[in-house]
């Protein structure tokens, strides 16, 4: 079965138009020696549909599936229960397309999602606004220290090292085309958090702190004496939040002095998605919402006094103001929004708190049962529903070994960072409500076995 998309008289009517003879006339500025003349090794001449299916397929069962194991990863994406009706809903004809709409005020229904999301998002991350979603979480916390920067005219970013390495990476690799500073260090077992580091870290040069709530370990920190020390120099404080379902039992950053808050939202509605897409959350103080990157729906009223919705200060977008925007990102992740909306709503206030207290319980549960294992310590002394072992045994090899019993047991910090002896031993497990007594058990069981 082959896709055939032009007829032989197209061809030659195209070639005809741009002054070429043939289609190997339009590569004769590549130098001869360059042009393919026989397959690339190792690479499979085409097949058909059918057979490239099987092949695919073939492929895909080798994979471990998530829902069909006990599943304990965590460190930035979680797996939670995701109702069907959200699916159902994001798959209506009207709401289908992962792209924000560029005529925005001729689809008030997308609008008027957008505008729920944010409403969400900014009670949910204790701020006065909130844009119409990010990429992820990643470059979202990017977007942040780039608005920081804006905002104080300084250019060093102060960044915890209970902070995602993705994260950090992430930033790394935007800061060289920048110019900003940051200061960054690796998390250690044996030390609760380094709020004291980063306190003292701060300067008159300092444009940000930028901490994970809870950290990349699990571990929760009192945000309110960072906020309090970078504002006294002049300094924001951002916070990042990769696990939203536990703001449902946790203090919200912004209240506690939180400038900038941004995360990640897959954990509601959006799903594991084989790592992505995923929805970017940015929220942020309402004084500063003209240095805020992406998009921002806002509330109006048409000329005959009906409530409607708008796409307001645009000018922030590169497509409009290029070199003066606040970011070259001015689109939204809007499938992923709405879906996270949707399931927002199904959960309500109440809902969520409710799930997060599930989520703690059954974490607590499981941490009391695996730190009983001998060899076994945990490291947190505070926790949600994600936390961090130090096994008697070096964690990589061991998440492997549970792989072989059919248990995705957690995430090693020895893959996240590869070469630091000193983190070597930790596994980081994630619980969710999705875990069954099952589930727990037969982590227990695989744990217990790998770390004799």
């Amino acid at each position: 079965m082959r896709y055939l998309p032009l007829s032989e008289a197209d061809r030659c009517a195209m070639l005809e138009k741009v002054g070429a003879g043939s289609v190997d006339e339009l590569f004769c500025d590549v130098p001869e020696g360059l042009l393919l003349k026989e397959p690339v090794e190792g690479l499979p001449l085409h097949a058909s549909e059918m057979a490239v299916e099987r092949d695919l397929a073939a492929m895909a069962r080798k994979n471990m599936v998530a829902g069909e194991v006990p599943f304990f990863l965590g460190c930035g994406a979680y797996k939670h229960h995701v109702p069907a009706s959200v699916d159902h809903l994001i798959q209506r004809g009207e709401f289908l397309t992962a792209y924000t709409p560029y005529q925005p005020e001729i689809a008030q229904g997308t609008l008027q999602v957008l505008f729920e999301f944010q409403t969400q998002v900014a009670r949910l991350l204790g701020c006065e606004v909130a844009n119409a979603s990010m990429y992820d979480g990643s470059t979202a916390c990017w977007e942040a220290i780039g608005m920081a920067r804006r905002i104080t005219r300084k250019s060093k970013a102060i960044i915890s090292s209970g902070l995602h390495p993705h994260y950090v990476s992430v930033c790394k690799t935007m800061a060289k085309f920048t110019g900003d500073t940051l200061e960054t260090a690796l998390p250690s077992l044996d030390a609760a958090t380094d709020a004291e580091r980063l306190i003292a870290s701060i300067d008159d040069q300092t444009s940000c702190v930028v901490v994970q709530y809870p950290d990349i370990l699990g571990r929760i920190t009192d945000l309110t004496p960072i906020a309090e020390a970078a504002q006294a120099k002049g300094a924001l404080l951002i916070a990042v939040v990769t696990e939203p379902v536990a703001l449902g039992l946790i203090k919200a950053p912004g209240e506690m002095g939180a400038d900038i808050v941004v995360g990640e939202g897959q954990s509601i509605g959006v799903g594991l998605l084989f790592g992505g897409p995923y929805v970017g959350l940015f929220a942020t103080r309402e004084k500063y919402v003209r240095q805020m990157p992406g998009r921002l729906a806002g509330e109006t009223v048409d000329a005959e006094g009906k409530r409607g919705f708008v796409l307001t200060l645009s000018t922030r977008e590169q497509h409009i103001r290029r070199e003066k925007a606040t970011s070259n990102i001015c689109t939204n992740s809007g499938l992923c929004a709405l879906a996270f909306s949707i399931h927002m709503t199904l959960l309500g206030e109440k809902g969520l708190t409710q799930l997060a207290k599930l989520n703690h319980a059954r974490a607590c549960e499981v941490a009391e049962r695996l730190a009983a294992i001998p060899g076994v310590k945990l490291v947190n002394d505070s926790f949600f529903n994600e936390f961090t072992l130090e096994l008697p045994v070096e964690a990589r090899p061991a998440v492997h070994a549970m792989v072989e019993k059919d248990v995705l047991g957690g995430v090693s910090l020895g893959r996240l960072y590869p070469g630091i002896d000193s983190l070597k031993n930790g596994l980081v497990v994630a619980v969710t409500e999705t875990a069954s007594d099952e589930d727990i058990e037969a982590l227990e069981a695989a744990l217990k076995e790998v770390c004799q």
